[in-house]
C-alpha cells in the first residue's frame, strides 16, 4: 500500500517521498504491521480553506475520506490528496509546508497521531 510521506529534509524544507507499507499473513485477512497511535479523529476543513506554512504538529498519519485537498511543500513540490489516500505528516521542523482545500466540497480527513 502506498503512503506519501512528508518530511523535513537537512535543507529544512518539506519534502515528500513514497513509502510502502507491505501487507502480511494470512490470505483471508492480510494486514500491515502495526504501529501504537495515541488517539483518532475525524475532522472537517470548509473549501476554500488555505493553511499556510507550518510544520506537521506531530507525527500523524492524514487519510481522506471526501473531497480533495493540496500540499505544496518547501522545495515547490505539489501533490492532490483525494478520497482514500493516505499522508504521512513528518514534517515536525523547519517551513513546514501549505495546506489548501480544493474543489467546491469540504474535505473531511482522519487524523491518526502515532505514539512517541
Amino acid at each position: 500500500m502506498q503512503v506519501v510521506r512528508i518530511f523535513t529534509g537537512s535543507d529544512q524544507q518539506s519534502h515528500f517521498e513514497d513509502i510502502i507499507l507491505k501487507f502480511s499473513g494470512e490470505p483471508t485477512m492480510l494486514a500491515t504491521e502495526t504501529q501504537p497511535a495515541k488517539t483518532i479523529a475525524f475532522r472537517s476543513s470548509a473549501r476554500g480553506t488555505v493553511l499556510d506554512w507550518h510544520p506537521a504538529p506531530r507525527r500523524q498519519y492524514v487519510i481522506t475520506i471526501s473531497g480533495q485537498w493540496e500540499i505544496v511543500c518547501g522545495d515547490g513540490t505539489t501533490r492532490r490528496f483525494k478520497p482514500g489516500d493516505v499522508m504521512l505528516a513528518d514534517d515536525l521542523t523547519g517551513q513546514g509546508h501549505i495546506a489548501r482545500v480544493m474543489g467546491d466540497q469540504p474535505h473531511i480527513f482522519i487524523t491518526v497521531p502515532l505514539a512517541d
